[in-house]
Order: structure tokens, then C-alpha cells, then sequence
């Protein structure tokens, strides 16, 4: 049973960086932008789609709306950020635009058929994916999709 969908909520994924101008050029070079309305010197509101976003908080920033401490990404996964693009090549062009940026690779690229995606660490160590999906598979399912081929 499926549960219904919500169409007036937003997602915000917040997440602390040590240089909030150096996290947002490295972002503004993988072809994300910002909304001035929400970014200030402490906080970058980066737009991923219509209705989601990161945002990019100073590790004080961070600190005042967690109750927890902060993990250090490269020691500790807690989360892999995943994000899609419109094809293959596309995925290719910004895994390179993360790298020439001064990402890090994760992994080499997952081939799957009907989804394709790299995956790479930005300047703070979180975890990154970009992904493509074949739009048959995202309509019927990937079972469904790959049991006609």
C-alpha cells in the first residue's frame, strides 16, 4: 500500500561546511544555484529541484540547530546525497565539473542498464551521487523495465 503524496512539502537537507564561499563556487561549478533570499553569510539555501534543497551551513551555523554533535564525513557515512540528471553524458559532465572542482572520486561509475551514476566527495568530505534513470524505469519500475529488455 502505497501512502499519498504530499504536494505542498519541501525538502531542505541541511549540511555543515567549513567555507560556505568555497562550498558555494564548488556547488555554482556543478551547475547548481543559490536563492539569495535564504543565503547570508552563515547559510547558501542551493536549489535542486522544485521543491528541494541543501542547505549549506557554516559548521557554527550547523552547531546552533543540531542537538548532536557533527560526525566528521571523512571518517564516519552517515548519508549519501543523491541527485539526478537528464542523461548519461550529463552525469559524466559533472562528475568531472566535481573533480576539476577539487572532488574527490568515490567510486568508479555503476552501469546498471537503465540507471548510470558516479559518485564523488565534495570540498568537506560528504558523500555525492549523480545519477541518471532511464525514464521507462522511473514511469514503471526497474523490474519492470529491465524484464522487457
Amino acid at each position: 500500500m502505497s501512502s499519498p503524496a504530499h504536494p505542498g512539502r519541501m525538502l531542505f537537507v541541511n549540511i555543515p561546511v567549513a567555507d560556505l564561499e568555497r562550498s558555494k563556487a564548488f556547488f555554482a561549478k556543478l551547475g547548481f544555484a543559490f536563492n539569495p533570499m535564504f543565503t547570508d553569510e552563515t547559510a547558501a539555501c542551493m536549489l535542486v529541484g522544485e521543491q528541494a534543497f541543501v542547505m549549506l551551513l557554516s559548521r557554527e551555523k550547523f552547531a546552533e540547530l543540531s542537538k548532536l554533535p557533527m560526525a566528521d564525513p571523512t571518517t564516519h557515512a552517515l548519508t549519501l546525497y543523491c541527485f539526478s540528471v537528464s542523461s548519461r553524458d550529463e552525469v559524466d559532465a559533472v562528475s568531472a565539473a566535481a573533480l576539476a572542482a577539487g572532488g574527490v572520486e568515490a567510486d568508479g561509475a555503476e552501469d546498471h542498464g537503465f540507471m548510470y551514476a558516479r559518485s564523488f566527495f565534495d570540498l568537506d568530505g560528504h558523500g555525492w551521487q549523480v545519477m541518471w534513470m532511464d525514464p521507462a524505469a522511473v514511469q514503471q519500475g526497474p523490474e519492470a523495465f529491465t524484464a522487457s529488455e
